[in-house]
């Protein structure tokens, strides 16, 4: 399979746009409460994205029997991934969040592991190695640090983990229906778990302010329904080899957005931590790939 230039330029503005997202999250949870802010960026995207589908003519009908197996699929993919990371955005630098929520891919390769046995190779294991040791400097540097947050790290590895483990029932369920549809769906059920998340246990709760607004429709409009889309229509062709990548590249891109947005000053942990990450992902996603091609 082979990219166009014009695949190469959504991959790109992909890539991008969910890599600034991070500081644009942490902008907009900064003084408003994380999962209402989340709340409100979700169900504006779930109206733009169910909108988009109609557009171009694809069906929202679920058939009954399919609806427990897409209740299951939310929770790991959708409930566990939003409440979790958009909570840990608030305590941790939109860098550091970036850098940790994207363990995903070694998460999924550690289920497989644990749950369903699979045989790991020997990259395998130096991925999880190095992503282990990354996050055990990222974790050092907030417990160090004045403003640090471990339970920020702990609540990222979490929303990672069940996200990895998402990823490993994804890959073993057959499910005849569209994935646009099955994403819209699994988005609408995350709402009453962000509402009833955002009313149990957050206050502060007001009217937006102008930045808030704009994070709020950027998430909704770019993130929850331009890019879903847009991935949608590249996954049929990517080749994995440039998805991979592009997977690698968007933390890369939420630490120096972070830079530039916020003035975040990473320290050498983060830098450290964005090798060792780089290298993880490498070894667990475009390790097996070259192999083949070899």
């Amino acid at each position: 399979m082979t990219l166009d230039r014009r695949g190469l330029i959504l991959l790109v503005i992909l890539t991008i746009a969910w890599g600034i997202n991070w500081p644009i999250m942490k902008i907009g949870v900064a003084h408003f409460p994380a999962m209402g802010f989340r709340l409100l960026g979700m169900a504006g995207g779930l109206l733009a994205l169910g909108l988009a589908l109609r557009i171009r003519g694809d069906s929202l009908r679920v058939p009954r029997a399919a609806w427990p197996t897409v209740i299951r699929l939310a929770i790991p993919n959708m409930v566990v991934w939003h409440l979790f990371a958009i909570c840990a955005v608030k305590m941790l630098s939109s860098g550091r969040a970036a850098i940790l929520g994207y363990t995903m891919p070694i998460w999924a390769v550690v289920w497989g592991l644990v749950l369903y046995r699979e045989r790991i190779a020997l990259s395998a294991w130096i991925g999880i190695a190095c992503a282990l040791a990354g996050t055990i400097l990222l974790l050092s540097g907030e417990i160090t640090a004045l403003t640090g947050s471990p339970a920020g790290t702990l609540l990222m590895l979490v929303a990672a983990a069940g996200w990895g483990f998402g990823t490993q029932l994804m890959k073993r369920t057959e499910i005849d229906i569209p994935i646009g549809t099955l994403t819209f769906w699994m988005l609408a059920l995350t709402l009453p778990f962000l509402g009833i998340g955002t009313l149990l246990l957050e206050s502060g709760w007001r009217m937006p302010t102008g930045i808030e607004w704009a994070a709020i429709v950027y998430n909704a409009v770019v993130v929850f329904a331009y890019c879903q889309l847009v991935w949608f229509a590249l996954a049929r062709s990517l080749p994995p080899v440039v998805s991979s990548l592009s997977i690698m590249f968007i933390p890369v891109v939420g630490v120096f957005s972070g830079m530039w947005m916020l003035g975040e000053t990473p320290h050498w942990q983060d830098y450290a931590a964005i090798l060792l990450m780089f290298a993880a992902l490498s070894s667990v996603m475009l390790a097996p790939l070259l192999r083949r091609r070899l």
